[in-house]
């Protein structure tokens, strides 16, 4: 994202980087409803990519925000599987609604239906309907038309980079020829301290580790369009003579796993699949990176709080408003991560603290992690007598962060 580099990397640009940021838990459905709420999957019941109907959806940032008399937007992806085989619906709180469906990957670029103010729209297979582009377009159309007596909030969620890894036209050959970081192929098969569901799992071939790599530049590829699409933006906002005033989120849902610890995809305990790029741009902030520890759960508490809006919920996380103005922000001891488990991923739970990962796995094995020192998590200290203490701690912090999942 060339563009969304210059800027955070501008010391005249604004941007707060924080470079220690997880996702509670690492997976579309999940994270997305604790990013409007505030709250851990368990209070959401939104623990898997099945269960978003499960969200009340009529106590969520977007209906805190209208109530206090901004105008909402949400375009693209709300919650996977909307509208759960009911006919179209526009969720409380949204003045402009264009959500984009996902009954499968198959239609995450081209022939899709979007759900616009309730009507359902169909984009077909022409290079003009490539979905994040649409979406752009969407996006840069509300911001063009909104109110300009009254606050605005939108929020915008293309698919991308999500499989399947198409880039639109203009960008297929982006980054041809490129070598992305990967781990070495023995890096990637080192699995001797983790819990039987990844130790099972084949080694990982020299064939396989190149389809990673390329699909990880397919990948960068698509991000491209979503540079393009916060640029535009960006742009509008400052047409309206509005950047002075708006404040900029920038991040994603969950991580990804390209081959390390043999696998593949998200839903993972370990830091490809629950790390973040978070940034945050306030006209008054001072562009710097900051190590605070940061989650996709202190969202709705950091908007609420910059909107003068108390969360009408319980807030498992905290505000970063404190770390826009320069000071620290609330003193946490950890993140709760958690995963409910499914039939190819068992359930864990654990904490992030700004120094290690502890998780705890369905199969009573735990890990524990120096994050610093072993970025890729190779070492397996839980077993380390010299770490007894640490480890013991750290079960402690889990067991205090943990929210039990009450009713249904």
């Amino acid at each position: 994202m060339p563009w969304l580099q210059s800027q955070i990397e501008d010391p005249n640009g604004h941007w707060v980087w924080f470079t220690n940021a997880v996702a509670s838990t690492p997976l579309c459905c999940p994270s997305r409803a604790t990013i409007l709420t505030g709250q851990y999957d368990t209070r959401t019941h939104v623990r898997d990519n099945f269960s978003g109907s499960s969200l009340d959806d009529a106590n969520t940032l977007p209906v805190w925000l209208h109530q206090a008399g901004y105008t909402t937007a949400l375009v693209g992806k709300y919650l996977n599987n909307y509208p759960w085989g009911r006919a179209p619906f526009v969720p409380p709180g949204w003045d402009r609604w264009f959500a984009k469906e996902n009954p499968n990957e198959s239609t995450s670029y081209y022939n899709y239906d979007v759900v616009d103010d309730g009507y359902v729209r169909h984009y077909g297979a022409t290079p003009s309907a490539y979905a994040t582009d649409v979406l752009s377009g969407a996006a840069n159309a509300f911001l063009e038309g909104a109110p300009t007596d009254r606050p605005w909030f939108l929020y915008f969620a293309p698919n991308a980079p999500h499989t399947p890894w198409i880039p639109a036209e203009r960008y297929r050959g982006a980054s041809a020829g490129a070598s992305p970081p990967m781990p070495s192929l023995a890096q990637m098969n080192d699995v001797r301290v983790k819990p039987r569901y990844v130790t099972s799992l084949p080694p990982v071939t020299a064939a396989q580790r190149e389809a990673f790599r390329r699909d990880d530049l397919l990948e960068r590829a698509m991000l491209r369009s979503v540079d393009d699409a916060i640029r535009s933006m960006v742009d509008t906002i400052s047409s309206r003579g509005e950047l002075d005033r708006t404040v900029i989120v920038f991040l994603t849902d969950n991580g990804y796993e390209f081959g390390l610890h043999r696998l593949e995809g998200k839903r993972y305990p370990y830091e490809p699949s629950i790390g973040l790029p978070f940034a945050i741009r306030a006209p008054w902030s001072i562009a710097r990176t900051d190590p605070t520890l940061v989650s996709n759960v202190d969202l709705a508490s950091t908007i609420s709080d910059l909107a003068h809006v108390p969360p009408e919920l319980p807030q498992d996380g905290i505000s970063l408003v404190p770390a826009l103005d320069g000071r620290a922000v609330t003193a946490r001891p950890g993140v709760w991560l958690d995963w409910g488990g499914d039939a190819n991923v068992p359930a864990w739970s654990g904490v992030r603290t700004a120094r290690f990962t502890f998780v705890r796995n369905a199969d009573g094995t735990e890990e524990l992690y120096r994050n610093a020192d072993d970025p890729l998590q190779l070492r397996n200290l839980a077993s380390d007598p010299r770490e007894r203490d640490l480890l013991h701690r750290l079960e402690r912090l889990t067991d205090s962060l943990a929210v039990p999942e009450v009713g249904g």
